[in-house]
């Protein structure tokens, strides 16, 4: 299959180590030995502090962006060292160039590309744009939850949802640089477009990103 991974800079770098890089590395060199690999690396709180200096000194939101994009291309360089010969050694800034890059067979990793994009935005046009037959977002909770599951205890997640009615619940949500929740409505509008197999889940465990090759896991977006 060809693959997408989009992994959340709130997982990897969570505790600002090099562990889950590490653990990461072992799940992707295992699925690449049979799945043609792409993956996107989002910011994390590094960018979101970067972003909040950034914002407070007047810059403007696409400016914010801009230094965010900045933090994830550095993450992925990151996680480039981490993967040693198996990845291609440059961050591709576009799409052009990832499919480019993949052409010498190591494994893609990309950051972020321009502003407005957000980390899962990034990954979902990748996965168009190389005609992914599998796009992986890995976060730090189980799944896309109806409200937020760490301030709220009756938050109900979904096993699935459509992406239609995943537009209507990001509908209210504020588009600012740094503060994307899941997919935003730019993703999911890519999603259902081309009609491409979507999966949220829990990537702590960086094994539930095979998992969710063969098995059911997290919540299932569907582009209807």
């Amino acid at each position: 299959m060809k693959i997408v991974v989009t992994i959340g800079g709130s997982v990897l770098i969570k505790n600002s180590d090099y562990k889950k890089f590490k653990e990461y590395v072992d799940v992707l060199l295992e699925m690449k030995a049979e799945n043609e690999l792409f993956v996107v690396v989002g910011g994390g709180k590094p960018a979101r502090n970067y972003i909040k200096i950034a914002r407070a000194l007047g810059a403007s939101e696409a400016l914010c962006d801009d230094v965010g994009i900045e933090v994830t291309r550095m993450n992925a360089r990151l996680l480039i060292i981490a993967l040693g010969d198996a990845a291609y050694p440059k961050v591709p800034h576009n799409f052009a160039e990832a499919l480019e890059y993949s052409s010498s067979g190591k494994l893609v990793v990309m950051g972020g590309t321009e502003p407005a994009h957000s980390t899962d935005a990034v990954g979902s046009i990748l996965a168009e744009f190389i005609g992914a037959d599998l796009l992986i977002n890995a976060t730090s909770v189980d799944g896309l939850y109806d409200k937020d599951p760490e301030i709220y205890d009756d938050a109900v997640m979904f096993e699935e949802i459509t992406a239609s009615d995943m537009m209507d619940l990001l509908s209210n949500k504020d588009i600012m640089a740094g503060t994307y929740e899941f997919f935003d409505q730019t993703a999911i509008g890519i999603i259902k477009r081309s009609r491409i197999k979507t999966v949220i889940l829990n990537g702590d465990d960086p094994r539930n990103i095979i998992k969710a090759t063969f098995e059911k896991i997290g919540t299932t977006i569907l582009p209807q």
